[in-house]
């Protein structure tokens, strides 16, 4: 079993961190009788609400996904390196399973389950690990006009019929198993098309080292976070205005595909900037080794965080959802990413590794 100290500490610290903007991003989908807006956040609500709605909109939507992929495509070229036999149809057998857990997960809990999308990515594109350098660069440029494009279909799509609203509003479990499923069928594809260039690029960086080694690349690392985080704040606050209701007759559509082809820059300098992070790290504390726990249980600590949410504010569960604003959401998905990483902790103390990890890796292996 690999442990923490044998592990670079940059990309399980990023996953860890991530986990929190994933918590942020999800949680108020949760809501329900509420009208909505670009990304789904409630129109209505106290100025708290509106404020929260703000800052996520800006520093989070459509950036943990994105992140999350190039830290996916990032862990396929180390998978790669530590394969003796055909790389490929590990990474292949290891997707196939990811969809298959993301299936259940969407069947079971969470329309907007990622897993599934990344496992139907990695079966798509396994093959880029034994792309050249330039064809690598070239593809995600050339992809960035197709994920422009899809962009602007689902603008135009929301700015007709209006957004997510009531998704999780299903009275009874059997019809939310159905109307899950149904969605999730529907989302990721979609999903896919967006999450190619982070995770090309991820494959990219990680033929530099960029994560292994950030000592060696600082310089490259504090130019993609400045420059990545700072295009991620540019291009968010328009939208953020919007679904805030603090700009009325804005060009809506453009400002979406602005928000969310800047989501892309902005997962990466996320990710950079956590590269920074352990770069200034000769041993890490308590804080940063708990995080990083986290993030080496990422996937077990992503599931956890839809049971707590199912629990809490589902109609036939625990019903808050009907009850509470974004504010209040936004608080309990921290107080839940919190308690994952106080969980991960508890298990890395004990040597041992995440139960959904564990039964991926043996499902791969065989």
């Amino acid at each position: 079993m690999l442990t923490l100290t044998r592990r670079a500490l940059a990309p399980d610290l990023a996953r860890g961190v991530m986990l929190l903007l994933i918590a942020l991003a999800h949680a108020h989908m949760y809501l329900s009788g509420h009208q909505t807006g670009f990304r789904s956040y409630a129109l209505d609500g106290s100025p708290l609400d509106l404020l929260v709605t703000g800052v996520q909109v800006t520093l989070v939507d459509g950036r943990a996904m994105p992140m999350f992929a190039a830290l996916f495509g990032y862990g396929f070229v180390q998978i790669a390196a530590k394969q003796s036999g055909d790389a490929l149809r590990v990474l292949r057998r290891r997707s196939a399973w990811l969809l298959v857990f993301g299936c259940l997960h969407a069947l079971l809990l969470f329309f907007g389950d990622i897993l599934g999308a990344y496992g139907l990515l990695g079966l798509a594109l396994a093959g880029v690990v034994r792309w050249r350098d330039r064809s690598l660069l070239v593809f995600a440029g050339l992809w960035l006009v197709v994920h422009g494009v899809v962009i602007t279909l689902g603008g135009l799509r929301i700015a007709e019929f209006g957004g997510a609203s009531g998704m999780t509003a299903a009275a009874d479990p059997v019809s939310a198993l159905v109307d899950r499923i149904a969605l999730w069928s529907a989302l990721t594809p979609f999903f896919v098309i967006e999450l190619v260039v982070p995770f090309v690029l991820g494959v990219w960086a990680a033929r530099r080292r960029l994560l292994v080694e950030p000592h060696e690349h600082r310089k490259t690392l504090r130019a993609v976070a400045f420059g990545g985080i700072s295009v991620a704040v540019l291009g968010g606050l328009p939208l953020a205005l919007v679904d805030t209701g603090l700009w009325e007759g804005a060009p809506e559509v453009a400002l979406y595909v602005l928000h969310g082809l800047s989501g892309v820059v902005g997962g990466l300098g996320y990710a950079a900037l956590m590269g920074l992070v352990a770069a200034r790290t000769t041993t890490p504390g308590p804080v940063l080794t708990a995080l990083a726990a986290c993030g080496q249980r990422s996937m077990t600590c992503y599931l956890l965080q839809s049971v707590v949410f199912v629990t809490v504010f589902v109609p036939y569960a625990g019903g808050l959802g009907t009850e509470v604003g974004t504010a209040a959401v936004s608080g309990i998905a921290v107080l839940t990413w919190l308690a994952t990483v106080v969980f991960a902790e508890a298990l890395r103390r004990n040597n041992v590794q995440g139960p959904a990890e564990t039964l991926l890796r043996k499902l791969t292996y065989r």
